[in-house]
């Protein structure tokens, strides 16, 4: 129930529930493929607190929410009613063939990203284990957490056999057995039979049979769910209803398990080794270049969504190779954009900007950079430009090193430990580490001499307000606008309380709107009133319904009484902490004594910052 307000907000805008096709997430982002996607509205989304940035990328509407993105997902899907049975609508905007592949990509991978990560992770730590000399290969703790490792990957086709049934609307149990065909012990067997000097032959029907190793593939099983749902929707529309049920899953395990061992899985491990030995070809001409290259480029792919489309190489890699370059590569990139948001805290004296880049850098150093990226250096821009260039040049020293990872993850502090080569720390691991911590130092110290614009790094100066007269009313806050019969509290909305504007707030302070003096001040402080020198009543409630808050995001710099100016500082208050309760940040700005003027006009236009026009009162 803590998101259900922003779950509603999404679906109002992404067209409701009848617009939506289908829905995923990642680490960050809400993923929904709309029936129509015009019927979404970006730019209203966008005003929300709760979002951090919505892009239109890979025939996806893509909701950016941060680290709690799952608690959303579910929130979403329950005012929603979708379930895991929810039926895939056909779209009627298919996009281009990159969008559509992005979008296959991302739905496939997208359920299970966490604990694919996760698994890698652990992997790293036992190699780390191992090198330090605090396990063993032999001994039966390193046994049982190796094999809680390695199982995902071992069997991934099952998994993958599941998330491209669901994705290509069939029944994911179909795929998956179909998974766990290819991973099946007797296939094993049969393929350790087929090798060496004593290689005994199999066939199917008489068909000579290739016996392959497709545990920890990824192209076969793919391909092979493609081919099952195709199988399935046809069965279904020319099966009986009484027997559809059980004869559609029998013809496609029966034709498509033998069809896959026979020439999907064939030409599906050919295509493998083609693309993992086209990218090592590339790599191999020049790697410091390609690291460059993926290095400066990579969170412009995360900007857009379009990462997606290189996590398949990269897993791909490791199951022909037993290695990967390209994540190394990676994770200058990621800390490059870290080094910066660490630029931007040490350099500002804004107290929204630092408490926004604390945050961003821990969820950084672990991976997850649209915070960072989003809400400072890609607004600030020159601190971006700094985290891309830093993230060339720590790429090109990673990929000159010939740095490899041995299990899949994302970029974060743990890849460290995925760079240990199985035979102990090498010139590799510590070139890896080098052009990281190079990316690191060197956005921070180019961000804190050169990526901030002045006002930024000297916002301690007094606010510089905008000259009024009696019946102008200047923003107390900076955000954007909100007509007042929009605020989610009918009690605001009605104007029963009297005319006005509402701000989402796009920074933790309220301002003094004019001369005058504080004539209320709510206990939980929350909510504060004022009266101008020329009679003007006004009310000031932060947030919808944040008296339940009891005041612990709130700190008053005033009291009832106080004599206030245009630009003093009233209350200031944490949006992140009043995001994570679950309430709406919307701020009704009321002249509580509007009955006695001739009218309330809002002058300000969608956005505003603080000190400048907002309200107009008609004498």
């Amino acid at each position: 129930m803590e998101y259900q307000a922003l779950a509603k907000e999404i679906l109002s805008h992404v067209g409701g529930k009848e617009n939506i096709n289908s829905l995923v997430h990642c680490a960050t982002r809400l993923r929904f493929k709309l029936k129509e996607m015009k019927k979404a509205d970006a730019e209203g989304l966008k005003a929300n607190p709760g979002v951090i940035m919505v892009v239109e990328s890979g025939g996806q509407f893509q909701v950016v929410i941060g680290n709690h993105v799952h608690d959303v997902w579910q929130a979403v899907r329950d005012e929603a009613g979708l379930t895991d049975d929810t039926p895939a609508a056909t779209s009627e905007e298919k996009g281009n063939l990159f969008g559509r592949l992005i979008d296959i990509v991302s739905g496939i991978f997208t359920p299970f990203i966490g604990i694919l990560a996760a698994s890698g992770i652990l992997k790293g730590l036992l190699s780390l284990a191992l090198v330090c000399g605090w396990l063993t290969a032999e001994s039966g703790t390193y046994k049982i957490w190796f094999a809680a490792s390695d199982a995902l990957f071992f069997f991934l086709p099952l998994v993958l056999g599941y998330t491209a049934g669901k994705k290509f609307g069939g029944n994911p149990f179909v795929t998956m057995v179909i998974g766990g065909a290819l991973t099946h012990p007797l296939m094993l067997s049969a393929f350790n039979a087929s090798q060496g000097a004593d290689a005994v032959s199999e066939s199917f029907l008489g068909i000579p049979v290739t016996f392959l190793n497709y545990s920890g593939s990824v192209i076969p099983i793919i391909l092979a769910a493609w081919v099952s749902c195709w199988l399935e929707k046809q069965g279904n529309r020319f099966l009986h209803s009484a027997v559809k049920n059980f004869i559609a899953p029998l013809l496609c395990i029966a034709i498509t398990v033998p069809l896959t061992f026979l020439i999907i899985g064939p030409v599906a491990t050919w295509l493998s080794q083609m693309l993992a030995f086209g990218y090592q070809t590339i790599y191999m001409l020049a790697p410091w270049a390609a690291g460059a290259a993926l290095g400066a480029l990579w969170q412009v792919c995360v900007i857009f969504g379009l990462h997606w489309g290189l996590v398949p190489l990269m897993i791909n890699n490791i199951a022909v190779f037993g290695q990967d370059t390209m994540l190394p590569i990676l994770l200058p990139a990621v800390f490059g954009q870290v080094g910066a948001t660490m630029g931007i805290f040490l350099r500002t004296r804004d107290g929204r900007q630092k408490a926004l880049a604390g945050s961003s850098i821990a969820a950084g150093i672990f991976g997850i950079t649209e915070p960072a990226v989003y809400g400072l250096t890609l607004p600030l821009r020159r601190p971006f430009i700094f985290g891309c260039a830093a993230g060339a040049l720590g790429g090109a020293i990673v990929g000159f090193s010939g740095t490899h990872v041995y299990s899949f993850g994302f970029g974060n502090i743990f890849t460290f430990a995925q760079m240990i080569p199985p035979g102990g720390v090498d010139a590799t691991l510590w070139g890896g580490i080098l052009g990281s911590v190079i990316a690191l130092v060197l956005s921070c110290v180019l961000t804190f001499i050169a990526g901030l614009p002045q006002a930024s790094a000297e916002s301690d100066k007094p606010l510089m307000v905008a000259a009024t007269d009696d019946n102008a009313l200047l923003a107390p806050m900076s955000g954007t606008v909100l007509a007042l019969d929009q605020v989610p509290d009918s009690t605001f909305a009605s104007g029963l309380l009297g005319q006005g504007v509402a701000i989402i707030p796009q920074e933790g302070r309220v301002i003094a709107p004019f001369a005058g003096e504080v004539a209320s001040l709510f206990e939980t402080k929350h909510a504060i009133g004022l009266l101008s020198d020329s009679g003007i009543e006004m009310l000031i409630h932060v947030g919808i319904d944040t008296v339940k808050l009891d005041g612990k995001p709130f700190t008053a710099h005033v009291r009832v009484g106080d004599k206030v100016q245009p630009g003093d500082l009233l209350l200031e208050f944490d949006r992140a902490a009043i995001i994570a309760a679950g309430f709406d940040l919307a701020t009704p700005i009321i002249i509580s004594n509007s009955d006695s003027f001739g009218g309330v006009s809002t002058v300000a236009s969608t956005s505003v910052q603080a000190g400048m026009p907002l309200l107009a009162v008609a004498r």
